[in-house]
């Protein structure tokens, strides 16, 4: 059998048809494949990052296996976890399965990609979500391509290297050490011309002048100062989404100095809601003066 550490894949990531991808997000890609580190993927919320891993196996053709992380999750979920309590549980019942304690083992994310007969992507979600410390406790799992199963007394070793990708949000900086052994890639906003190929994938349909008026809107309030949360690739893409259904037209996304028609698929807040009254009421006083 061919060596994690050492198997050069061949595979390349040229982008899919649902998914417009840069020159550098491909690049990145497919530097992690050929340096087979993690692919550390940041940038706002909404810009695709979750996306770009089901893209990838999708392209590659292979399995993907999804750890989402929470703020409770720990390291050790990813690689098994004992389930002590239901083997307390047969052994008062007089089960006979409490002789074998693997019956009480629960394989993680990170040891069903190991054991896997064929290369799978492997998604790491909003690792910053997690304590300080928990990519450092994935960090020789990871290098190794192994791990111990202390209950068991195994020694579970990768049959093919995943390719893993992580993404994070930047609530949190993360261990140097764990960077380190990381390729990194931040996805920019999209610009207008992107953001136009990101649109024509999901609604080729939409009409030309409704587009170029909602990307004027958009854009518009991204710019909007004092903006809490700026809205998102995701958000606009829903936004299109009711515009469509409510057969919508340019005339009606209004211009400046008015609130855009079903703002709640963009603004989401209050304090957003309440600034963007206000700025449409100062531009209305000033075009009547």
């Amino acid at each position: 059998m061919t060596s994690p550490a050492t198997a050069f894949p061949s595979e390349r990531f040229n982008g899919t048809e649902r998914y417009v991808a840069t020159d550098g997000l491909k690049m990145a890609v497919n530097a992690a494949l050929a340096l087979q580190r993690p692919l550390l993927i940041k940038g706002e919320p909404g810009t695709g990052k979750t996306m770009l891993a089901e893209e990838v196996a999708a392209a590659l053709g292979r399995p993907l296996l999804q750890w989402h992380i929470k703020s409770t999750t720990k390291a050790h979920q990813g690689l098994y976890e004992y389930d002590a309590v239901s083997r307390l549980r047969d052994s008062q019942l007089g089960d006979e399965k409490v002789r074998d304690i693997g019956n009480y083992i629960v394989k993680g994310v990170l040891w069903r990609a190991f054991e896997s007969d064929e290369p799978v992507v492997m998604l790491i979600d909003e690792i910053d979500k997690a304590d300080i410390e928990f990519p450092n406790d994935l960090l020789r799992e990871l290098d190794r391509m192994e791990f111990h199963v202390y209950e068991t007394r195994q020694t579970i070793q990768a049959k093919h290297r995943p390719l893993i990708i992580i993404t994070s949000n930047n609530e949190k900086d993360l261990p140097d050490a764990f960077l380190r052994r990381c390729f990194f890639h931040y996805i920019s906003f999209p610009d207008r011309d992107t953001m136009r190929r990101i649109v024509d994938v999901h609604y080729p349909t939409l009409a030309q002048d409704v587009l170029s008026a909602a990307l004027d809107t958009f854009f518009s309030l991204r710019e909007a100062p004092g903006l809490k949360k700026k809205p998102s690739t995701s958000e606009f893409l829903d936004w299109l989404r009711l515009l469509m259904n409510e057969s919508i037209d340019a005339r009606e996304l209004g211009g400046d100095g008015e609130l855009p028609v079903l703002a709640g698929a963009l603004l989401k807040n209050e304090q957003d809601l309440s600034l963007l009254r206000r700025l449409a009421a100062m531009t209305r006083a000033g075009q009547r003066r």
